[in-house]
């Protein structure tokens, strides 16, 4: 009997000696997480924490604990591309309000002060002064829209719609203002009609914005073309010109927000760098996806695919 307690009293020691040694070990290697963890934060590293252990609830501490360094990681550097891309956006708008603000000044102190001026003059500039206003307003309508369709509560009605029309009606409204740059007209129209599920108001503008920016800076090669084709399941609009085009390094920042293509295309002409933006998120909505393919000089196409519906 007693040999069975002694037995017993060891077994009881060796136990409690292993669990000593395991809390123990476990307390080290946890104060060791904890000095990383405190190292990583005062560092702004972007380290992980990597501890070697037996303790498998240990093991699944530290891939949670990596995982959150993981999305910390991220959360940080999309806050501060947001950050960079708010303080570009609102250094070009400063400079885009100023230019013409500026012009604006210009004209109304030359028509206060200048008591010599004619009467058809003081009329040229008081024209010039009304299409230098209206296009401030027409900048601050593009840019307050754009923030409206990038809120998280903006929602635009989606229903069946025939797109065949509406991209002839498109091409339609800019007919006489292609002659008028001397451009040759390439239209590929189906008569089969194609249904998506979007929105007129938010297509046509998407239209317009694409065939202004196609006249605007692809003019130079001649030539216009809308082409719309059916891909089994989807529905694509091809708007494209055979100008400069766009070098391939711009080709990812032209739906940035604020991001002119007159460093890409031609700097003669000043863009707001609104209107691609405002079209790729109005394409979104619309849950279609829109890219861009350019060649300098024989083919840069704009191309904006809608899922297809048959009913």
């Amino acid at each position: 009997m007693v040999l069975v307690l002694s037995v017993i009293a060891v077994v009881l020691a060796i136990i409690n000696g292993l669990q000593y040694f395991s809390r123990r070990k476990l307390n080290q290697e946890l104060q060791e997480v904890s000095e990383t963890l405190a190292d990583i934060v005062r560092r702004k590293s972007s380290e992980k924490v990597f501890i070697q252990t037996d303790h498998k609830n240990v093991q699944l501490f530290l891939v949670q604990i990596n995982r959150l360094l993981d999305y910390n990681q991220k959360v940080r550097a999309d806050y501060s591309k947001t950050k960079e891309s708010l303080r570009k956006m609102l250094s070009n708008m400063s400079h885009d309000l100023k230019t013409p603000l500026t012009v604006i000044l210009g004209y109304v102190e030359k028509l206060k002060l200048d008591q010599e001026m004619t009467e058809k003059e003081r009329n040229e500039i008081t024209v010039r002064l009304h299409q230098k206003t209206l296009s401030v307003i027409a900048l601050m309508n593009k840019f307050f829209d754009l923030v409206k369709i990038e809120s998280d509560d903006y929602a635009i009605p989606l229903s069946r719609i025939a797109i065949n029309e509406i991209c002839r009606k498109s091409v339609l409204e800019f007919f006489e203002l292609l002659q008028g740059k001397g451009l040759q007209v390439e239209i590929d129209i189906p008569e089969q009609p194609y249904y998506i599920l979007g929105n007129e108001e938010g297509l046509n503008r998407i239209l317009s914005n694409l065939i202004s920016n196609a006249i605007q800076y692809g003019s130079d090669g001649g030539v216009f073309g809308l082409t719309l084709r059916e891909d089994r399941k989807y529905i694509a609009i091809d708007i494209w010109d055979k100008g400069k085009g766009i070098a391939e390094v711009h080709q990812d920042r032209v739906f940035d927000r604020l991001y002119t293509l007159d460093d890409a295309r031609n700097p003669q002409f000043q863009g707001s760098g609104l209107g691609l933006s405002i079209t790729k998120r109005l394409t979104e909505s619309m849950k279609g996806s829109i890219h861009l393919s350019s060649k300098p000089y024989k083919k840069t196409v704009f191309t904006c695919v809608f899922k297809r519906i048959t009913y």
